[in-house]
C-alpha cells in the first residue's frame, strides 16, 4: 500500500484534482488532535508522555492563534486533558470492554475523523500513540494523517524508465486508497500503543518488585538492628543488676 501510495502521490502531487485528503482544505486554521493512550494505569510515565507531548502541541497552536479539538482514544488520556481541555474534547472513544484490538475499532475511529473532515470541521489531524522501540523505550509520536502525506523512504522498484498504467485512473484509486490508508495508520498506532503499554507495564512491574525486594531487606536490616539493641539493653541490665547485689 505504501508503495502504490508513494507512487501515485508523486504523480498526482500539484495536480488540481488531487483528492481531498491529499491536497488538504487549503487552511490552516482548525487543528484536531487524535490523542491515543492506554485505559488502564500501572505502566509508569506510558499515559503522561503522550499527554505531555499532546498538551505541548496544543499550547504552541493555541499560541499561533489556531483552533484546537481533541479526540480522545484511551481512557488516561481522557483522564488527564480533560482537566485543562475538556472544552476541546469534541469526541472521546476507549476500549474497556473490548479484549483485543482489532481492526474494527481502528475503522471506526478513522470513520469518525474522515466524516468530520468531509463536514468541513478541521483542516489537519495530527495523531499521537506511544511508539514501540524496546521493552524499556517507547517513544511519543506525532504523525500527521491529514492531509495524507505520501510515505518517505519506500523502496520501489526499478522499472527502467516503464511507467505503471493504472485502471481505473490514478485519481479514482486515490479516492479510495486514502481513507483506507488512514485507517490502516490508525491501526498501527492502536498496535503500537498496545506494545508499548505491555512493555511499559512489564518495566514497571519490574521495577516496582525490585524497589518492593530492597524496602524489604531494608526493614529487615532495621528489624535486626532493633532487636539487637534491645537484646543488648536487656543483658547489660541484668549484668548490672547481679553486680549491684
Amino acid at each position: 500500500m505504501e508503495a502504490v501510495l508513494a507512487n501515485l502521490a508523486a504523480s498526482a502531487k500539484g495536480n488540481p484534482g488531487a483528492p481531498k485528503l491529499l491536497a488538504g482544505t487549503g487552511k490552516d486554521e482548525t487543528h484536531l488532535l487524535i490523542v491515543g493512550t492506554a485505559d488502564k494505569g500501572l505502566c509508569g510515565g506510558f499515559n503522561s508522555s503522550i499527554v505531555r507531548l499532546a498538551r505541548e502541541h496544543i499550547v504552541r497552536l493555541q499560541d499561533a492563534g489556531k483552533k484546537v479539538k481533541i479526540i480522545t482514544v484511551g481512557r488516561k488520556g481522557d483522564d488527564q486533558l480533560k482537566r485543562l481541555y475538556g472544552e476541546l474534547i469534541v469526541w472521546k472513544t476507549n476500549f474497556i470492554d473490548v479484549k483485543q484490538v482489532g481492526f474494527t475499532e481502528a475503522n471506526e475511529i478513522a470513520g469518525k475523523v474522515l466524516e468530520m473532515f468531509e463536514a468541513g470541521e478541521f483542516d489537519v489531524a495530527t495523531l499521537f500513540y506511544g511508539k514501540f522501540k524496546n521493552v524499556v523505550t517507547q517513544v511519543p509520536t506525532a504523525q500527521k494523517i491529514i492531509p495524507a502525506e505520501a510515505p518517505e523512504g519506500v523502496e520501489t522498484p526499478d522499472l527502467k524508465g516503464a511507467i505503471y498504467a493504472y485502471e481505473p485512473d490514478e485519481q479514482e484509486i486515490l479516492t479510495a486508497l486514502l481513507p483506507r490508508y488512514v485507517a490502516v495508520q490508525v491501526f498501527r498506532a492502536l498496535l503500537e500503543n498496545v506494545a508499548s503499554e505491555q512493555a511499559a507495564s512489564m518495566s514497571a512491574m519490574d521495577n516496582a518488585t525490585r524497589n518492593a525486594g530492597e524496602m524489604i531487606d531494608n526493614l529487615n536490616l532495621k528489624y535486626n538492628r532493633a532487636r539487637q539493641a534491645q537484646i543488648t539493653t536487656e543483658l547489660i541490665e541484668i549484668i548490672a543488676g547481679a553486680e549491684a547485689l
